[in-house]
């Protein structure tokens, strides 16, 4: 027995991620399960708590009961909880709580909170971190107070208060999570679609809460000093920019002619904002095209940016693919980007995350419409929104199996998670070639 060595297997900070998250959902499951958690005393099922956590840690959206009506104002509480959480990181999250409670904080766990959080080195990821924390609360209470005028004079100032609240947490965090059932049960922000302070506010809270930490930090330490930003801030700044500008041009030239001036302008904002990963509506989208349509799953596969508070396969990872075939089109032999070179790596990173969207978010959407005998579209979207993490419904959601329901829990999942985080927990160790085998072309395209 002296000669056997007892080795404890320690989990590696991708592992680390996802029980975290994992760990979150079930706890929140078992939360909302309680008789209280909903307005009528009855304990929700299994399966109806479970997919309300996990679109709640994953910050999607998707539900299966209106929040505002089904759910008891400590169910609201809990889902609020459960979204700032899991928008802020379980990691980063409890790594503040540490902080707070004097801990020491070893360097495994600062190496798993530089994974969470898409950091490029451990040193300073604990100042970091309370940096993020400190930077969200600010921006969600003033997010808050900005909408608060609108919300108490609609609803009284307890409940005015609160529902600012709530919507600025779900806003900041890219959920898309609201109370708005009050009024309308499924109906989003569409009561609000001329209220300009509510819809400037839930946008700018969106795009800030999808930038990415990083870029945060680039922007608080360097303001207008662009040159000194990463380069990875540049990216997302002028992809984020993109991405908000042609669509809402497209938006606003395509749909939405029959609005008054100041209401079309906002919708059409609003409609390139919201897709990617936030989940709120201020129009029907029953009423609009399949072009429509098509252009919003685009925005929602692309999601927001390495780091943030958003899902979907990200703006940089949409960026180096499109910057990959400029490349090639040119016959550039290398990758560039403001003054430097992409490496191999990075690349193929990009390709194998979108290989992996592109074919969960097919493959979701085909197994939903044969179980379920629905046309491919709106399985198209449902699938989309829950891997990218957004939130949006064409309505079909409440109509589904069980089986279907865990088919988006699962996508909602690994959008949040991540492709990578989820593969490299699964797989341990870096395999490092000793030789190189003999090179030959294959013919592509």
């Amino acid at each position: 027995m002296a000669g056997f060595v007892i080795r404890k297997k320690q989990l590696s900070s991708f592992q680390i991620i996802i029980f975290g998250f994992a760990g979150l959902i079930v706890f929140g499951t078992l939360l909302l399960m309680l008789p209280f958690a909903t307005r009528s005393g009855e304990s929700a099922s299994f399966i109806d708590a479970a997919f309300t956590s996990t679109s709640a840690v994953c910050v999607t959206g998707l539900i299966v009961h209106d929040t505002a009506t089904f759910w008891s104002p400590f169910g609201q509480f809990i889902i609020m909880t459960l979204i700032q959480i899991g928008g802020l990181g379980v990691i980063t999250v409890a790594a503040a709580i540490a902080k707070i409670a004097g801990r020491r904080i070893t360097l495994m766990q600062r190496s798993t909170m530089q994974e969470a959080i898409s950091a490029p080195k451990v040193g300073g990821i604990v100042r970091f971190t309370s940096f993020i924390v400190k930077a969200a609360v600010i921006i969600e209470f003033l997010g808050a107070a900005l909408m608060s005028p609108v919300f108490i004079r609609d609803f009284g100032v307890l409940k005015g208060i609160w529902y600012s609240v709530f919507h600025s947490v779900s806003a900041f965090c890219n959920a898309g999570f609201d109370l708005m059932g009050a009024k309308a049960p499924f109906s989003s922000l569409t009561i609000y679609n001329t209220e300009p302070l509510i819809n400037i506010t839930i946008m700018m809270l969106i795009v800030i809460g999808g930038l990415g930490f990083l870029t945060w930090d680039d922007i608080a330490k360097n303001r207008f000093h662009l040159r000194q930003y990463r380069m990875q801030s540049k990216v997302i700044l002028c992809t984020t920019a993109i991405l908000i500008l042609l669509p809402a041009l497209y938006f606003f030239f395509s749909e939405f002619s029959s609005q008054p001036m100041g209401s079309r302008i906002f919708s059409s904002m609003f409609q390139a904002i919201t897709p990617r990963t936030a989940g709120f509506n201020t129009v029907d989208l029953h009423l609009v095209s399949d072009a429509s349509i098509g252009v919003m799953m685009a925005l929602m596969l692309i999601g927001g940016s390495p780091g943030s508070t958003a899902g979907g396969m990200k703006t940089t990872t949409f960026a180096v693919l499109f910057m990959t075939a400029a490349a090639v089109f040119r016959r550039k032999e290398h990758t560039n980007c403001f003054g430097r070179r992409l490496s191999d790596n990075t690349l193929r990173n990009a390709a194998a995350i979108f290989l992996l969207y592109i074919v969960l978010f097919l493959t979701g959407a085909m197994l939903i419409s044969g179980l379920e005998g629905l046309p491919l579209t709106p399985c198209l979207f449902e699938t989309a929104s829950a891997v990218g993490t957004v939130g949006l419904s064409m309505g079909i959601t409440t109509k589904l199996s069980v089986i279907s329901r865990l088919i988006l829990m699962a996508l909602m999942f690994f959008g949040r998670a991540g492709g990578l985080t989820l593969i490299f927990a699964t797989v341990s160790g870096t395999k490092k070639n000793v030789s190189l085998l003999p090179e030959e072309r294959i013919t592509v395209g």
